[in-house]
């Protein structure tokens, strides 16, 4: 059952490649029925699409890099802006942009700023890269749709194949060990100063809009990210007792 929230809540859902963003934001869509745009989901449908971009895309991610700032907040803009969530009376999740300190501050001064919807829960998914490292050497994706699958611990039906459409299954460029532990070390360094700039901030509760919140697996960080969007935001105490019931 969807919570409705009582304030909005415009969040920015930060963690290293492979710790389960993507996992989490489904979570949340399904829990509070909240809108949100994946940078990495919208990369991945232009390498699809084989796009300009997306040329660009796999080049960058197959030597461990990140995409330029200006194309990535461009494509978030015209996202947010094609879906109308640029408002001070919507929710929205940001997963996985921005990544770097010029893309948090072009975000704000060219799009959240003047449209008075600046972010107001910043959480750092903090999983240990080791972890991380075991979880991306056994994942396999359904490039079309973004479905992400574990041999592991999520493995699909059908060996190699989707779940859904018995499309085969791929690992996409930069899912090696080697070029991954690149990628979680150059993130490290580029999340740090967007803590920063973000850790100033209070809402209207006069709390740092910057929360960590730790654990192996999403079935650990999940019941706590819940709560404390619930803490944060507030839910009907109809919808809640109906959810505990």
């Amino acid at each position: 059952m969807s919570l409705s929230l009582v304030r909005p809540a415009r969040i920015l859902l930060l963690g290293p490649p492979g710790s389960g963003k993507g996992t989490q934001t489904a979570r949340l869509l399904d829990r509070f029925g909240m809108p949100a745009i994946s940078s990495g989901d919208l990369l991945r449908k232009h390498i699809a699409d084989k796009t300009a971009i997306g040329t660009q895309a796999t080049d960058i991610m197959k030597a461990g890099g990140l995409l330029p700032d200006s194309i990535m907040t461009n494509i978030i803009y015209t996202e947010l802006r094609a879906r109308s969530w640029l408002s001070s009376a919507f929710s929205f999740l940001l997963d996985g942009f921005p990544r770097t300190l010029p893309q948090a501050q072009l975000l704000d001064s060219n799009i959240l700023i003047p449209h008075h919807a600046t972010l107001n829960f910043v959480v750092k998914l903090d999983v240990p890269h080791e972890i991380i490292l075991d979880r991306i050497a056994n994942r396999l994706v359904h490039v079309p749709s973004g479905r992400v699958y574990n041999l592991t611990y999520n493995p699909p039906k059908v060996p190699g194949k989707d779940d859904v459409t018995g499309e085969p299954l791929t690992r996409r460029p930069d899912d090696n060990p080697a070029v991954f532990r690149k990628r979680l070390v150059e993130y490290d360094s580029h999340t740090e100063p967007i803590l920063e700039y973000y850790s100033s901030r209070t809402d209207s509760n006069k709390q740092s809009i910057v929360w960590t919140v730790a654990g192996e697996s999403s079935d650990i960080i999940f019941p706590q990210l819940e709560q404390e969007i619930i803490r944060r935001f507030g839910v009907s105490e109809a919808l809640v007792s109906a959810a505990s019931a």
